[in-house]
């Protein structure tokens, strides 16, 4: 992982607002004496500007770094964070007031810092970084409050008072239930008393009962850090042992937990997730899928006997607002979640696990393009706590990190038990080829066969939504493309329907071709899920059959539902995309068929060869986990490619150290350094005329390569036209001074975008 720049944040921007003048707005509202005593800050706003604006202070307003503040932006008013004292670059009598101070928790100085990081690195303007640390405005407002009621105090001799005298029976249930137990709301206390909620006010109106306002917090169950654990295996608990040494340090550190599919990596670092808990540290999990929560909350829940807090897309903003609250007040131990959690204001962070730190959904391709695994670190480094990268097929940058000393590394070798890992075989589909219009081949039908013969359960894996990828018109050849995008439109055939995978365009099917006008004369081209599905039913039509993909399941508590099946035998065969690939543990599960192997190697991709290896091992990585033996067949049309040679051998490390070998001779990531450039827009002229000027500007010097402009292998997308530059640094030149003298002059028309992808995953 690249380390941080010490020059400010530069972006190119159309879209940032014009309001503000240069480091503050106009309009004073003091005089001139008052003015040359008044304190100035500089004010962050979550909007994409490229530094923060100063404001003065109103006298007798408490007012410091991190506070959350209203200011007023124009003609409105807006939310921002204090940055620090002001910059002195523009005239007291031309700064306005802060209007006032938000109630919430200031953001701590880690955070803010953590801002800058990432604004530096990814050179995003620091408010549309901040705006992801401020992903709940309604967090920032003070919490709803109610009344609550409990009894009045007694007098000497025992009684609240003359109201004593005024006890009937109604009066005295209520009292009864106030006696050992909380203050309670009045429609609540009126409910478990039998009363009517104007009892509970006339006995407050009277002194048998006061009432105190209380914050209203949802309450979180806090997992036990000291419950006692599983018994681990030697390996295991040497493992465990050196991440609890890191997390008792209290210092900053990075550590590779690399084991084998089922080698028990989860239960290793759930010693250290106790060891923090125990500490009164809070932690931080990243996990790539929401599926892939589903199982393992299960397991922390076993373990520690409370459900972490969630934080991911599924949750409503009440409970958005909540958990936010909660984690900045420390009242969340525990808390897992997509990539955004990383931005979560924790105030004792004291671990951070990226669990399959390899998974490219960590990286964020559009906004603030990020790879949160990376940020993580840098994260873990500010608050001094250690991170641990877990996989079974870590990263190359990983591997890097480790072998120059910047990383720690644990190994599990073998799988926990006795079970070994799953046989794998490469079925060669130019020998052994599917029967027309089919594509599972002989040998997997058979292999099949025999598993649902043995009451045992088959993963059929394809990494392609839908019915087939491709709709073609047999009269004329014609594909049915997408308005928006340069790609074909997908068939959802139980769905009925045709969807771009890259704008969400939909429409129905049509039955006449719009280019030669003929009639019902399109056929479906290639495989997806849905296909698949139908083709194993024609061929075991009483086997129990379910999809697992994206599209069949629409959230946690779905996913949830269907592993809890598949562990419970209820599912045969189980289709699945990359979702079914990481992470899950069924028990019955001994084959693994994977239908089209050499689907991730195309398009020239940099990471396309490391990318397939880790899905495919992955994947094989689900069979055979408990003490029935597994297999993973893997239908291939290049069974001599190195990815598929390595595959088969089971040799890992081998296939690694060949793939950094020609990264290192291409002067490719991990060895050099890459930034993409998208310019993007409806006009295509715009569009070049932009990329004229930059490739005009573009930097000449050793060390440095610029490729491009050339049209984006996804030319079109949501009806703008891209184009793509590529700049390539070797390992001691950091890109982002590069960029910023590059772009700092280019204008953009209103139209077009430009967008700084450092340390690009997608190449698209």
């Amino acid at each position: 992982m690249a380390s941080g720049l010490d020059s400010p944040a530069t972006t190119i921007s159309s879209d940032s607002p014009s309001e503000p003048q240069a480091k503050g707005s106009t309009s004073a509202r003091s005089g001139p004496v008052e003015n040359l005593l008044r304190r100035t800050v500089r004010v962050l706003l979550p909007l994409p500007l490229a530094d923060a604006y100063d404001y003065s202070v109103p006298d007798g307003l408490e007012v410091g770094a991190g506070h959350f503040v209203i200011v007023p932006l124009g003609k409105r008013e807006t939310v921002g964070v204090v940055w620090g004292e002001g910059s002195g670059e523009v005239a007291l009598e031309k700064l306005r007031d802060i209007a006032h101070v938000l109630p919430a928790l200031p953001m701590a100085d880690p955070l803010r810092r953590f801002v800058d990081w990432v604004s530096a690195y990814t050179l995003a303007p620091p408010g549309a970084v901040l705006r992801m640390a401020m992903s709940v405005p309604s967090a920032l407002e003070a919490p709803k409050t109610e009344i609550v009621y409990r009894a009045a105090p007694l007098t000497d001799d025992g009684a609240a008072g003359d109201a004593a005298l005024k006890l009937t029976a109604a009066r005295r249930r209520v009292l009864e239930q106030l006696k050992d137990g909380p203050a309670l709301p009045a429609a609540e206390l009126a409910h478990i008393a039998g009363v009517g909620t104007s009892v509970i006010k006339t006995m407050a109106s009277i002194g048998l009962l006061e009432g105190v306002v209380r914050t209203m917090r949802r309450s979180f169950a806090q997992p036990d850090g000291k419950q006692q654990g599983p018994a681990l295996s030697p390996e295991q608990a040497v493992a465990a042992q050196g991440l609890v040494d890191k997390v008792l340090a209290h210092a900053f550190s990075a550590t590779l937990l690399d084991g084998v599919p089922g080698a028990g990596k989860t239960e290793v670092y759930f010693e250290a997730i106790a060891a923090a808990l125990a500490s009164g540290r809070q932690v931080l999990v990243l996990l790539p899928e929401i599926a892939l929560t589903a199982q393992w909350l299960k397991r922390f829940e076993d373990r520690f006997g409370a459900l972490p807090a969630p934080w991911h897309s599924g949750l409503t903003s009440l409970e958005r607002r909540e958990t936010w609250r909660a984690i900045a007040e420390g009242r969340v131990g525990v808390v897992v979640g997509a990539r955004s959690a990383l931005f979560l204001p924790f105030s004792t962070l004291g671990l951070i696990v990226v669990d399959e730190e390899h998974d490219g959904s960590f990286k964020q391709d559009e906004g603030v393009a990020y790879n949160a695994r990376d940020m993580a670190v840098v994260r873990a480094r500010l608050v001094s706590a250690p991170i641990v990268l877990a996989s079974a097929t870590p990263s190359l940058e990983s591997v890097v990190n480790v072998a120059s000393g910047r990383y720690g590394a644990l190994h599990l070798p073998a799988r926990h038990g006795s079970q070994d890992l799953a046989k794998l075989l490469a079925v060669d589909l130019r020998r052994d080829p599917p029967a027309r219009g089919r594509w599972l081949s002989p040998p997997v039908v058979e292999a099949m066969k025999k598993t649902l013969s043995n009451g045992e359960q088959t993963l059929l894996f394809l990494n392609r939504r839908g019915y087939a990828p491709l709709t073609l018109c047999r009269a004329c050849g014609h594909g049915i493309e997408c308005p928006q995008c340069s790609a074909w439109l997908v068939e959802h055939r139980f769905r009925r329907t045709l969807i771009c995978h890259h704008c969400g365009h939909t429409e129905p099917p049509a039955h006449a071709c719009k280019y030669c006008g003929a009639v019902d004369q399109f056929v479906a081209c290639g495989p997806g899920v849905e296909r698949l599905a139908e083709e194993a039913l024609e061929l075991f039509p009483e086997a129990r059959l379910e999809l697992f993909t994206s599209d069949s399941l629409m959230n946690r508590d779905e996913a949830s539902a269907a592993i809890d099946r598949m562990v419970g035998g209820e599912i045969d065969i189980l289709i699945g995309t990359q979702m079914a690939a990481k992470g899950h543990h069924f028990p019955n599960l001994t084959l693994v068929a994977v239908v089209d192997a050499d689907l991730g190697l195309n398009g020239g991709d940099l990471r396309a060869a490391e990318r397939t290896f880790q899905l495919l091992y992955q994947v094989a990585g689900r069979a055979g986990r408990e003490d029935r033996p597994g297999q993973a067949l893997v239908q291939t049309h290049v069974p001599e490619h190195p990815v598929m040679q390595a595959l088969v051998s089971g040799d890992r490390d081998r296939f690694v150290a060949a793939e950094l070998t020609d990264r290192q001779a291409a002067g490719m990531p991990p060895y050099g350094r890459l930034a993409s450039l998208i310019i993007s827009g409806p006009d295509p002229a715009a569009v070049d005329n932009v990329c004229a000027a930059l490739a005009r500007r573009a930097p000449h010097k050793d060390g440095v390569t610029v490729l491009g402009p050339s049209t984006a292998p996804l030319a079109l997308l949501r009806g703008r036209h891209r184009r793509r530059f590529l700049l390539k640094t070797s390992r001691d030149i950091a890109v982002q001074p590069l960029l910023h003298a590059w772009l700092e002059k280019i204008g953009l028309p209103g139209s077009v975008r430009l967008q700084i992808d450092v340390d690009p995953y997608s190449f698209l």
